[in-house]
């Protein structure tokens, strides 16, 4: 996205999964990015529908995604609940995507008084100071950037224990490789009983970020 010169940041999901290793959960099947209003009006005059080549390292002939603006994104509302994707980047290859979604001022908030206030139609409210100045990471070996208050963002989305917990969605964290390993049936089924504590992570991270 930088090379079209649209301003874009990991979130949801994609930003726990950066948390943790910064790498894609191996039991995720897509990316969430927000981008601003403006960036995606700008997106939509010039780009959209558009394909763009990428050499990845490790992929031979790299990949070539489409980039798909939802004409739906005009409408702000909460209540336009089936488009609350604003656009994606889909691989043509394997038809796996990208999320977008555009980050908007709460104009309901802001008459309020709450000036910093910011929305998005999937229902996630947020404040600029919360996501602004973007901070500079990697993930998946890229160059991202990332919201600014990253632990509240992620501690109001997901809870707490979503930042310790090493056990989720059948893997474990091994924090000696901070790779998420499959857990095998006989210790998903203990643990449903009650009978293996679940761990949570003791050892910090090393962020890669400025």
């Amino acid at each position: 996205m930088d090379d079209l010169g649209a301003e874009t940041w990991i979130m949801h999901g994609t930003l726990l999964a950066w948390w943790w290793n910064q790498k894609i959960f191996p039991w995720d099947n897509d990316l969430d990015v927000q981008i601003s209003e403006p960036t995606i009006h700008f997106l939509d005059e010039y780009y959209n529908m558009t394909e763009h080549h990428f050499d990845i390292p490790g992929v031979e002939g790299g990949r070539t995604y489409l980039l798909e603006i939802n004409p739906n994104y005009v409408f702000r509302s909460i209540e336009d609940k089936k488009n609350v994707i604003d656009a994606r980047w889909i691989d043509t290859s394997s038809g796996l995507f990208i999320d977008i979604t555009a980050v908007r001022p709460d104009d309901a908030k802001r008459k309020k008084g709450d000036t910093g206030a910011l929305m998005c139609k999937d229902k996630h409210h947020f404040d600029e100071n919360d996501i602004f100045p973007l901070r500079n990471s990697h993930f998946e070996d890229f160059p991202v950037k990332i919201p600014f208050e990253y632990v509240k963002l992620l501690e109001d989305e997901y809870g707490s224990k979503a930042l310790t917990a090493t056990d989720f969605q059948d893997h474990h964290f091994n924090e000696e490789t901070l790779v998420w390993d499959p857990v095998s049936k006989r210790k998903r089924s203990l643990r449903r009983r009650g009978a293996v504590a679940f761990p949570v992570r003791t050892t910090p991270l090393k962020y890669k970020m400025t």
